[in-house]
Parts: structure tokens; C-alpha cells; sequence
């Protein structure tokens, strides 16, 4: 295993003319070191139809992707997740706007050029689009052959590939032979074949089950760390988001609506979509009972539902039993949940307290003092 990111990882010393990598910015200290992907006030139109009119896929998007990071774009079905990521390697054309790829414009380059550009862009399917009739070991090679590489260092980058994904054990076997994770082990291995600067990820887990959607997701991770590959991956499950990206963009109706660190964007969501999103895997969406229940005004002596957000070193601490001594006032705890996002701690609790104004202005105040976030839900009977 020790000779596989030598191997690996001399695209990243090739870069240089001088024999030594480039220094990497972490993406999560200085999000706004080397992008390596960049795109500038991007549109994408495709045409009208008999009896159709013009569909904007994509309106002004401008998005960065730092180098070594990996950025997850997320967006409900329509939302122009597949219109971006295919603009990247020129399977699409912009209809406005400027797409670069370390440094090369892929918007203003032949079809020659686009071949040789993705060379250096690797990409990993939802399908896997492995052919049956080669081996697990065949298909990885596919892409080298095609580039005319000898058999001899074919076979010194397929192998240490193999052995990266865990699938060294199956490399004479047909796709039909293996399970949809080891399918797209194969995948991933294949689009590591020409040792690429960047890493695309098209909805790669989303045929999967959960457990194997884990250890995936825990390979891609492996594959950014060890090989300081840069990964765009589009998705529409949060939860995909939460366990791998540095970085998410939202993206809504062809726009970016949100961008950031994965923390902050979790932690201090704004844009109603990047909610909706969030709120079913961080504990924020309310139980039904409660829900239904919920109204925007007080009537009577309802309680009122306060949604508490603990961040960073806050969140493991005893804030509702320090709000309830030092106020005088019983806290009830409607859920709760901990988590880790981009490796943070995070945790939401769900509370009602008496709902008058003067005690759950001084809730508030109490909680905000502590470092905590704190919304009003509403009131509940």
C-alpha cells in the first residue's frame, strides 16, 4: 500500500516545473485560495421546442472551487445540478458566462482541446457506465487505452488503483459479478486512471444503499485527503453533504442561492430552500404533533417553541439547566440531537417555555448571552 501515492500523486509533481507540489490552501482555513474550478456569470439556455418555450437551466452562477476541497452543490430535481457539473468537461456549452478548469477556459476551446482537457477531469457516474463485457480491471484501463498508453504502465496505474478502492481481489471479474458499491469502486478507479486534477461526482451514491453510501462517501474522502484531488460532487441528499464537503452552494430555480463553509451554512441556514434541506438531518424539522399544532401568535396561556442552535464549543454545554436556575422557569425539552458537520460539533434542541412576552424575551436574551442561536417558532397550546 505504501508505493500506491507515489504512483498517485506524481500528476500533482508534474505541474511543477521545479519537481515540488504546489502548496495546497486548506479549504476550510482560506476558502479563498487557488480555485480551481471557476465559473463566471454562467447561463445556460437550450432552445425552444415545437409548442415549448426557452428553459434557463442555469442564470448568473459564479462559484469557486479551491484547490484540494471538496465542494457539494446540492438542488431539488430541475434545479440545474447536471446542466453545472456537465459544463465543467464541455459535455455542455454555456450559453453565457466563462467556465475554467486550472486555469484553461474550457468555454473557448475546440473539441480537440476539450479532449485533451479532460484528460485532467475525472468523472464518477450515478449509473457507473462500466462496459459488462471488461473486466473490473478493463474498464479502469479504458481511458488510458484510449489515450494510447503502453500496457506496461497501464498495468503500473490500474493495479495500485485497484488496490486503493479495495477491489484488487476483483479484478478479473464482469460488472454483472459485482455489487452496485464495487461497481462504483470500479468507477472511481477509472476516473483516477489519468491521474486528474479534478474529481466530478454526478449523483454517485444516490443509487446505493445507505451503507454502502458510506463507505463511498468515506473513499472519496480518502481520495481528496491522499491525493489532494479538488471534487465537485452534486447532490440532492444533505446527508451526503454533511459527511463529505468542505463547501456547499445551493442551488434553486438555475441560481445559486447560498454558499459557504458546510458549518456555517448548517448552523445559520438563510435561504428557504437551504432550510428545508437541512432542517430533517439536524434535528430542526419539528415532530408532527407539534407541528400541526403550531401557531404564528399566542392565544391564551400557550407555551412558546424556541429552537436553540449550539455551535463549536457550545455544543455539549448545560445551557437549558443554567437558563431554567437562572431565570426561574421550567424549560421543556421537545427534541433534541447532536451532531458533527465538516467535523464540528453541532446541536439543535427544540424547547417550549411560558410564551408571555417579558419571560420569553428574557429567554432569549439569556440564551443569546450563553453564545447560542435562538429563534421563535411559534406558540403551541
Amino acid at each position: 500500500m505504501t508505493a500506491i501515492l507515489p504512483i498517485l500523486a506524481a500528476s500533482a509533481q508534474e505541474a511543477d516545473p521545479s519537481g515540488r507540489p504546489a502548496p495546497v490552501q486548506h479549504p476550510l482555513t482560506d476558502p479563498a485560495g487557488r480555485a480551481v474550478i471557476s465559473f463566471a456569470h454562467v447561463g445556460k439556455t437550450y432552445g425552444a421546442r415545437a409548442g415549448t418555450p426557452l428553459v434557463a437551466a442555469l442564470e448568473d452562477v459564479t462559484l469557486s472551487v479551491p484547490e484540494g476541497a471538496i465542494v457539494g452543490v446540492i438542488g431539488r430535481s430541475g434545479a440545474g445540478k447536471s446542466t453545472l457539473i456537465r459544463l465543467v468537461n464541455g459535455l455542455e456549452r454555456p450559453t453565457s458566462g466563462r467556465v475554467v478548469v486550472d486555469g484553461t477556459d474550457i468555454t473557448a476551446l475546440t473539441e480537440k482541446g476539450l479532449r485533451e482537457a479532460r484528460r485532467s477531469i475525472g468523472m464518477i457516474f450515478q449509473h457507473f457506465n462500466l462496459l459488462a463485457r471488461r473486466t473490473a480491471y478493463e474498464n479502469v484501463a479504458l481511458p488510458l487505452e484510449i489515450a494510447g498508453v503502453s500496457r506496461r504502465e497501464i498495468k503500473a496505474r490500474v493495479e495500485p488503483l485497484l488496490d486503493l478502492v479495495g477491489l484488487a481481489d476483483k479484478r478479473d471479474r464482469y460488472p454483472a459479478e459485482l455489487s452496485g458499491g464495487q461497481k462504483q469502486r470500479v468507477g472511481i478507479a477509472r476516473a483516477l486512471a489519468t491521474r486528474p486534477r479534478v474529481l466530478l461526482s454526478d449523483e454517485a451514491t444516490s443509487a446505493l444503499d445507505p451503507e454502502t453510501t458510506n463507505q463511498i462517501l468515506a473513499l472519496l474522502r480518502k481520495v481528496n485527503a491522499e491525493l489532494k484531488l479538488t471534487v465537485l460532487l452534486i447532490t440532492h441528499e444533505m446527508a451526503v453533504i454533511k459527511a463529505v464537503a468542505h463547501r456547499v452552494a445551493v442551488l434553486d430555480g438555475g441560481r445559486i442561492v447560498e454558499e459557504g463553509r458546510t458549518f456555517e451554512i448548517f448552523s445559520h441556514p438563510r435561504h428557504a430552500t437551504t432550510k428545508a434541506f437541512i432542517s430533517a438531518i439536524t434535528g430542526a424539522a419539528l415532530p408532527a404533533q407539534v407541528a400541526d399544532r403550531l401557531k404564528p401568535v399566542r392565544v391564551g396561556d400557550a407555551q412558546a417553541v424556541l429552537r436553540l442552535v449550539f455551535t463549536g464549543t457550545h455544543a455539549t454545554d448545560p445551557v437549558l439547566s443554567r437558563v431554567s436556575r437562572l431565570l426561574g422557569v421550567d424549560v421543556n425539552i421537545i427534541q433534541a440531537q447532536v451532531d458533527d458537520i465538516a467535523g464540528e460539533p453541532f446541536g439543535v434542541i427544540v424547547v417550549s417555555v411560558p410564551g408571555d412576552i417579558a419571560t420569553v424575551a428574557a429567554v432569549q436574551a439569556a440564551v443569546t448571552g450563553l453564545g447560542l442561536g435562538v429563534e421563535v417558532l411559534g406558540y403551541v397550546s
